[in-house]
C-alpha cells in the first residue's frame, strides 16, 4: 500500500466526527490493504510509531525539503526506513538521523511530508481510532464485530487480529483464545464518588481494597511463569519473588490478575514511587529485590487448570481464586448484599482500608464477567479525594525560586474523538526533585517554545488531585479544576489511559452541561 493512501484516509478520518463515516473510510482502506501492511498502517492511523520515540525533534523536522513529484513510498518501506532511523546511536548520530529524515522527506510528496511530520512529532493523534478500526475490520471482512472485539481482547493486539483477518478471513478469529502465556488487556474500573453510590449502583457486590501498586497479570504453565504489566510488557525477569510466589501455588496452569506492591517492616504499603522504581529497575535485580522486595496480591482468576473463566460471574471466578491462592496473598474484601442498611459496613471497610495505608476501594458486582481491555461499569473505584489521570499538554517556564525550571503544567483530558482538551493549570504539589525531573522529561517532549510556554507531545500522564469542578469560559471544555495539585507522574500509563472529559462531567453532575 502506498503511503499516500494512508495519509489521505488519516486526513479524512480526522476531518469527520461521524462514527459511521470513520468506519466506512477504514473499511475501504482495509479492503485495499495487504495483510502485511496492517501492522504498520493501524498504529500510523492512530498516531503511533511501532518503533517508539526516534529522537527526532522540530529542529530536524522543520527543515524544508523539496517534495517528490509523485507518490512512490509504500507503508512498509517507510516502516523499514524508520526502523533504521531508530537504530542510529553513538557519535554523529544526530547528523545521521537528520540525513535519514531528509532522505525520507525527499522521497515523499507534499501531502506525505505533512503526514510524516505529524507522525514523527506526535501530532497525528486519533486515540479513539482502535475501537473504530475494529468495526472497520468487521465491515471489510464480513466478520461479526463482536467476534472481532473479543479476538482483539484476547490477543491483546488489534494489529495481529487485523493481519490474520485480512490474510485468512473470519475463520482466523478461532485462533484467538485465552491462552496461558499470552497476556490479555486488563479489565479497568470507572470511578464513583462514594461507597454508597457504588453499592447503590451495583447491588450485591464485593468491596475490595484498592492497592497503590503496579497492576500485573501472572501466567503459570508448569514450571514456567511469566509476569506482565497492564500494558502487556513482560517484566518477569525483574520480579523473581513474584515468580517464586506463583510456583508455590497449588495449581499448575493458571492466569491471575492482581497487583505487586512493596510493604514496609510494619506491613504498611511503601510509596508508589518506591514500588514503581523497583518494578522499573532492569539492572542488578537481586540487589533491588533485597532493598525493596515486592509482594503479589491477587484479586481475580482468568483461567485455572486450562478452564477459561472470563465469562463466569465474578463470584465464581473469585471462588476459583480462593481455591488456588491462600488468603494472605489475596486482596482483602467485604461482601455485601447491596441493601441500604449494608452501606455503613462498607463505609467502615473503606475507612479501615485508608487507615491501613491504601488508596481506596474497588466495588465489584458479583454477577459481572471479566471485560478484558474495557473500563466496565461493574467495577467502580472509590477514593477519598477527587483524582484524575491527565495528560501534560504544555508547561510554562518558572520564575522566582523556580527560574530555570519548567513549572506550571497545562493539563488535558481526553475527548470523545481521541484528542485532548485543556482543563486548567497547576504548579502545586511539586517537590524540588519532581521539578528537576519534569523539566528534563518535558524538554525531551517539547515541540514548540515561544520563550514562555513550551508545548509538548501529549505523552506524559500525571495524576492530579482537585477539590471540585467549576464552570469556566476560559477553557474549551467549559469547566476547570479547582485547587488542582500534582500527586505523582504515572509513567506506567499511556495517554489513551487518561481520564476523559465525559468521565469528569459525569462525576460532577452539579456543574451541569
Amino acid at each position: 500500500m502506498l503511503l499516500t493512501r494512508l495519509a489521505q484516509v488519516s486526513q479524512e478520518v480526522a476531518a469527520t466526527s461521524a462514527r459511521s463515516r470513520k468506519i466506512a473510510l477504514l473499511a475501504g482502506l482495509f479492503r485495499d490493504a495487504e495483510a502485511d501492511d496492517v501492522p504498520v498502517a493501524i498504529p500510523y492511523l492512530a498516531g503511533r510509531l511501532p518503533q517508539g520515540r526516534l529522537g527526532v525533534g522540530w529542529k530536524v523536522l522543520g527543515r524544508p525539503v523539496p517534495p517528490a513529484a509523485g507518490p512512490t513510498l509504500t507503508v512498509r518501506e517507510v516502516d523499514a526506513r524508520l526502523t533504521a532511523l531508530g537504530k542510529v546511536s553513538g557519535p554523529g548520530s544526530q547528523a545521521e538521523r537528520a540525513r535519514l529524515v531528509g532522505e525520507l522527506m525527499g522521497a515523499a510528496t507534499e501531502e506525505e511530508q505533512r503526514f510524516l511530520r505529524g507522525l514523527l512529532s506526535g501530532e497525528v493523534r486519533q486515540g479513539a481510532l482502535d475501537a473504530v478500526a475494529v468495526e472497520g475490520l468487521a465491515e471489510a471482512t464480513g466478520a461479526p464485530s463482536a467476534d472481532v472485539r473479543r479476538a482483539v481482547m484476547l490477543a491483546g493486539s488489534l494489529r495481529s487480529v487485523a493481519q490474520a483477518l485480512l490474510a485468512d478471513g473470519p475463520a482466523a478469529l478461532d485462533r484467538f483464545r485465552l491462552t496461558v502465556g499470552r497476556p490479555v488487556l486488563p479489565m479497568l474500573a470507572h470511578s464513583a464518588s462514594s461507597v454508597a453510590e457504588a453499592v447503590g449502583k451495583l447491588g450485591a457486590c464485593a468491596v475490595e481494597e484498592k492497592l497503590d501498586g503496579i497492576r500485573v497479570q501472572v501466567h503459570r504453565d508448569g514450571d514456567v511463569v511469566r509476569v506482565h504489566t497492564r500494558t502487556l510488557d513482560d517484566i518477569t525477569d525483574r520480579l523473581p519473588e513474584v515468580t517464586a510466589a506463583a510456583l508455590e501455588l497449588a495449581g499448575e496452569r493458571f492466569i491471575l490478575d492482581g497487583e505487586v506492591i512493596a510493604f514496609d517492616a510494619d506491613g504498611r504499603p511503601r510509596s508508589f514511587q518506591e514500588t514503581a522504581g523497583r518494578v522499573g529497575s532492569r539492572v542488578d535485580v537481586v540487589t533491588a529485590a533485597e532493598a525493596v522486595p515486592v509482594s503479589p496480591v491477587f484479586f481475580d482468576a482468568l483461567s485455572v487448570d486450562g478452564r477459561d473463566l472470563l465469562d463466569l460471574p465474578f463470584a465464581e471466578r473469585h471462588a476459583e481464586l480462593a481455591r488456588l491462592v491462600p488468603e494472605p496473598m489475596r486482596v482483602r474484601r467485604l461482601l455485601t448484599s447491596g441493601r441500604p442498611q449494608d452501606v455503613p459496613e462498607a463505609e467502615d471497610f473503606l475507612a479501615e482500608t485508608l487507615r491501613r495505608g491504601h488508596e481506596g476501594v474497588v466495588v465489584k458486582a458479583l454477577d459481572a464477567p471479566y471485560s478484558a481491555g474495557r473500563r466496565g461499569a461493574s467495577w467502580l473505584k472509590v477514593k477519598p479525594v477527587h483524582t484524575l489521570d491527565l495528560v501534560v499538554l504544555a508547561v510554562e517556564r518558572g520564575h522566582g525560586r523556580r527560574t530555570g525550571k519548567l513549572s506550571n503544567l497545562h493539563l488535558g483530558a481526553r475527548t470523545a474523538d481521541g484528542g485532548f482538551v485543556m482543563l486548567g493549570k497547576t504548579f502545586k504539589g511539586m517537590t524540588d526533585a519532581m521539578l528537576t525531573w519534569q523539566t528534563e522529561r518535558l524538554t525531551e517532549l517539547a515541540v514548540e517554545d515561544d520563550g514562555w510556554v513550551v508545548t509538548v507531545r501529549p505523552e506524559l500522564v500525571v495524576e492530579i488531585a482537585y477539590d471540585g469542578l467549576q464552570k469556566s469560559t476560559r477553557y474549551p471544555a467549559g469547566v476547570t479544576l479547582r485547587f488542582a495539585r500534582v500527586v505523582r507522574y504515572r509513567e506506567d500509563k499511556r495517554p489513551q489511559d487518561a481520564d476523559t472529559v465525559q468521565t469528569l462531567l459525569a462525576a460532577h453532575p452539579e456543574v451541569g452541561p
